[in-house]
């Protein structure tokens, strides 16, 4: 097993990469004490017989070598060379973080996994075991990959994420190539690489915490409260809950503390909170969302999440949707979620699921049920649609 220590080597390894149809990337990361992802490990294929032995495939080591990974951004640039992942939304967050790059053309094995009827959320372990016909050695599969010197089952492991995702990709591209489905995995890549999916603001950040306290100036101190744990761990890069959790930071916002010793009083705030610029912060942010502008307050109300959904026609929407995903062999989930479908029972028509390839498979048959056009009938183990007549 060859592992990359230079930036000579990259350099050379990635050149001989552009030559290729496509290359197959994974990483190895760790964020458990950070903000974010740090690269432990890289791991790159070309296609070849004998993988590592043949220099096809190498483990590019960011901690031991002193390099510089501009090669292989390069190689993510040159849109004549495939870059195949498996599940790369974490992948892609490092290098788009590092470089503001993104890999292009880019191929998820994962995608097109559930496209070609895989299941939900298919594991690679999976697709090894199905389409590559082998199996994985799981015993590194916690291993830490920040220490030093790396075994060689480490390393081992490391290098099977790319060398058996060279059979996995060639043989869904070609399967999607046959069912003419290549547009559909088009258009789920089209938002991985969208570089505002890795773009993290701290002003969007309150809107991942739940709460069932939708009042205006509540979610305006939940908001700000958000905004500085976002922006502080970003700055001193730890992870967000080790400034504050979110269950802390609702507390915080319903008892609106105003100075030192309301803060004291707070049961679930960790004790280096209470103190220092994270003290300060929370209590500039209480402030500052009491003080919001009335016109300025986020209102809950008027978006689709608040549309009271008819709760039988959501029911048919389920029939259909499986009916439809069993009938297409897609993951219904990377049709429609639930979410989606309670949305378009209470008339929701900017929903996902009734565009692009999704409208083809099931959004247009959703909505001709919504309106009372078609019906559902079962027959022996399948669902039908079945058209109604104008009266």
């Amino acid at each position: 097993m060859r592992t990359i220590t230079t930036t000579e080597d990259l350099a050379a390894f990635c050149r001989r990469a552009q030559a290729a149809p496509y290359v197959t990337v994974d990483t190895e990361f760790m964020r458990e004490r950070t903000y974010y992802a740090k690269l432990c490990l890289l791991q790159l294929a070309i296609p070849g017989e004998d993988g590592a032995e043949a220099g096809d495939a190498v483990l590019v080591d960011p901690i031991e070598g002193d390099l510089s990974l501009d090669p292989l951004y390069t190689l993510f640039r040159d849109e004549s060379t495939v870059k195949v992942f498996h599940a790369a939304r974490q992948d892609l967050e490092i290098f788009y973080v590092d470089a503001g790059v993104i890999p292009a053309p880019l191929f998820d094995t994962q995608v097109a996994a559930m496209v070609c009827g895989f299941g939900e959320q298919v594991g690679y372990e999976t697709l090894v075991r199905k389409v590559a016909k082998a199996s994985l050695d799981k015993t590194s599969r916690f291993t830490d990959w920040s220490r030093r010197p790396l075994s060689e089952a480490q390393k081992a492991y490391a290098l099977a994420d790319v060398t058996h995702l060279r059979v996995i990709y060639e043989a869904l591209s070609a399967r999607l190539a046959e069912t003419g489905r290549d547009r559909w995995v088009a258009e789920e890549i089209a938002a991985l690489t969208d570089p505002a999916t890795y773009e993290l603001r701290p002003e969007d950040a309150w809107q991942r915490i739940r709460t069932r306290n939708d009042q205006p100036r509540f979610l305006a101190i939940v908001r700000e409260l958000a905004r500085f744990r976002e922006a502080y761990a970003q700055r001193r890069d730890v992870p967000r809950n080790r400034v504050y959790k979110d269950d802390a930071l609702l507390e915080i916002a319903s008892s609106k503390p105003r100075d030192a010793k309301d803060l004291s009083r707070l049961r679930l705030l960790l004790r280096e909170a209470r103190k220092g610029e994270i003290a300060e912060g929370i209590l500039a942010a209480v402030e500052a969302g009491l003080n919001c502008p009335e016109e300025d307050l986020p209102r809950p109300g008027r978006g689709r999440d608040k549309a009271q959904p008819n709760p039988a026609l959501a029911d048919l929407l389920r029939v259909l949707l499986k009916a439809k995903s069993d009938q297409a062999d897609v993951a219904s989930k990377l049709i429609a979620s639930a979410a989606d479908l309670d949305a378009i029972a209470a008339g929701a028509r900017d929903v996902p699921a009734l565009s692009g390839w999704r409208h083809e498979v099931f959004g247009a048959d959703a909505l001709r049920l919504c309106e009372g056009e078609v019906a559902l009938a079962a027959k022996g183990r399948q669902v039908q649609v079945i058209e109604l007549g104008a009266g």
